[in-house]
């Protein structure tokens, strides 16, 4: 599930987010705008990203969380590395439409589609900035009296087109950001089926200059490469 809860979230975090008008009044939604607007100015001045990561996984039926943590490479445009480090090594890169799933204790790496992987369209366009945030969500304040850190509001993130076999599963997408920064601070992913995906970023470095040779892979010997199976949700 991990992995592909990843690319959801890489719809948020590595695209631009803009509401444009919101369809709710009241000072909820004059908030959330603002806080959408400075999301946006921050991530238009952002050319590359590092962050550390932890991801806590509630899985309906199970008691215990799955956690994991790493390190997250991003470039623009449309570049990503994201490395899970604990409890179990697994490598990720995603170059525009082309993903590498790398696993050294399976000596085998996998390759596909984003659009195959996904089974959607909207996240390439997405990760290559063709597409806004609100034309594939309805962008709204999250309900309830909970806000984030520094008492800015949360902001939800709903599927427009519930009916397209991609976003079948995905209830929700609830987004926080740091105060002052405005970067992503927590990602939390809600699937219809009550499994809860948290990824949480911290000791963010945006504009170190990334090189590109981080972001590509090369297949180490005695690594099987196998095509990676066309997924039917995100």
């Amino acid at each position: 599930m991990r992995r592909w809860s990843l690319i959801a979230l890489w719809l948020v975090v590595g695209a631009p987010v803009w509401a444009g008008d919101a369809t709710v009044d009241g000072k909820q939604s004059r908030e959330v705008r603002e806080v959408v607007k400075q999301l946006q100015a921050r991530y238009e001045k952002t050319k590359d990203l590092q962050a550390d990561f932890s991801q806590k996984t509630k899985i309906e039926g199970f008691e215990r969380p799955v956690v994991s943590s790493g390190k997250v490479y991003i470039k623009k445009p449309g570049r990503l590395r994201w490395d899970y480090i604990d409890p179990a090594s697994e490598q990720i890169y995603v170059n525009l439409d082309d993903v590498k799933v790398y696993v050294p204790e399976h000596k085998q790496v996998l390759i596909g589609k984003l659009t195959q992987m996904a089974a959607s369209k909207a996240p390439l366009e997405l990760l290559q900035g063709a597409a806004k945030l609100d034309e594939s969500f309805e962008v709204e304040p999250t309900t309830g009296t909970a806000r984030g850190a520094g008492g800015i509001p949360l902001i939800t993130l709903t599927p427009k087109d519930k009916e397209h076999e991609a976003n079948q599963n995905l209830q929700k997408i609830v987004v926080e950001v740091f105060p002052k920064t405005y970067f992503i601070r927590s990602v939390s992913l809600h699937e219809i089926s009550g499994n809860v995906a948290v990824f949480e970023f911290s000791n963010l470095k945006p504009n170190l200059g990334l090189g590109n040779e981080l972001f590509d892979f090369q297949t180490p010997p005695d690594t099987e490469v196998v095509r990676a199976p066309v997924l039917n949700g995100p």
